[in-house]
């Protein structure tokens, strides 16, 4: 009997090892939990393009939307540990989310680490019919139109809600906060002024910004951002200390052979040295993470530290699914 079990532990670790060494040999399905047009797609569609010719293998996009991006991180959760199911998440879906939503899955447990890609900061932005022109206008207007002012969101618990909710305590001010499923569908609504101010990042607030289409007033950084260089910091702009950022990362099923985790970090790593990926992510506003940062390692702790940082705040702050 014991020689039985152990040629079948040995059997099925050469399938394992066989299917890591040809792998991939199909495409892979790349989830975005989030929708079309924001920063979470435009960064994986930038990867995907960039690791599919280091891999071979086509990379297909798919974005699963829902729940504050709940939805799609919970299918790769329960996607075949193969590596043909790849999940890029951030900040919201893959931290903030647990501390709102009562999810059938554990964002550290149930996933294996790939690795960081890029963190980046926000810029408040506002309709072009805005009367402000510069950041304190904005804000005393927002506390004397308390009652009429809207502020859009790309849903329940994403960084944009978050530091939404952030701003507005900040300058002492509470008024309409609307979710949408996606970056892309409220920034439409922002350019055709049915909403009044948001928080966003550049990859989706940059093409509106050129355009004359919405009114930029600060980064929540410490530091100008290279693709907006006129654009003031918070600090510069009156709101001295509000500064707000947040990451992308690779996940895949847990249990995904650690062979194939290697290959897709990898990819990865190659992706982020590649001069063209680079600069098109910069373009974007993204910072990309130092290569050592870069490891699965590096991002289980990261996520865990960010988890063990935020959940009290989140949870303090009272913020529930809508």
């Amino acid at each position: 009997m014991l020689r039985l079990l152990f040629a079948a532990i040995g059997a099925a670790m050469l399938i394992s090892g066989a299917h890591a060494q040809n792998y991939p040999s199909r495409p892979i399905t790349l989830v975005v939990p989030l929708g079309l047009g924001g920063s979470t797609d435009v960064i994986a569609r930038i990867m995907a393009e960039s690791m599919r010719n280091i891999l071979g293998t086509t990379i297909v996009v798919e974005n699963t939307t829902g729940a504050g991006g709940t939805i799609g991180v919970g299918r790769v959760a329960r996607s075949a540990p193969d590596g043909y199911t790849l999940g890029i998440g951030q900040w919201g879906t893959n931290v903030a989310s647990g501390a709102i939503y009562p999810l059938q899955f554990d964002l550290q447990n149930d996933f294996e680490p790939v690795g960081l890609i890029s963190t980046q900061p926000f810029l408040i932005v506002a309709r072009k019919t805005m009367p402000a022109n510069n950041l304190k206008e904005l804000v005393a207007w927002l506390k004397a139109n308390q009652d009429k002012a809207s502020q859009g969101n790309s849903g329940v618990g994403t960084p944009s809600h978050v530091a939404g909710l952030m701003f507005q305590n900040v300058i002492g001010a509470k008024y309409t906060m609307v979710p949408y499923r996606g970056a892309g569908q409220s920034m439409q609504d922002l350019v055709a002024g049915q909403l009044d101010v948001m928080l966003d990042t550049p990859a989706v607030s940059l093409p509106q910004i050129t355009a004359g289409n919405i009114k930029p007033y600060a980064v929540t950084a410490k530091s100008r951002i290279p693709v907006a260089p006129d654009v003031p910091t918070t600090d510069e702009a009156g709101l001295p200390g509000f500064y707000f950022s947040f990451w992308h990362a690779f996940w895949v099923p847990k249990g995904t052979p650690k062979e194939i985790v290697a290959k897709l970090n990898d990819a990865l790593v190659k992706a982020l040295a590649d001069p063209v990926t680079r600069e098109r992510l910069t373009k974007i506003a993204q910072e990309i993470f130092p290569v050592e940062q870069q490891t699965p390692q590096a991002l289980a702790a990261f996520h865990k530290a960010e988890i063990d940082k935020w959940w009290p705040i989140i949870k303090e702050a009272g913020i529930k699914p809508q």
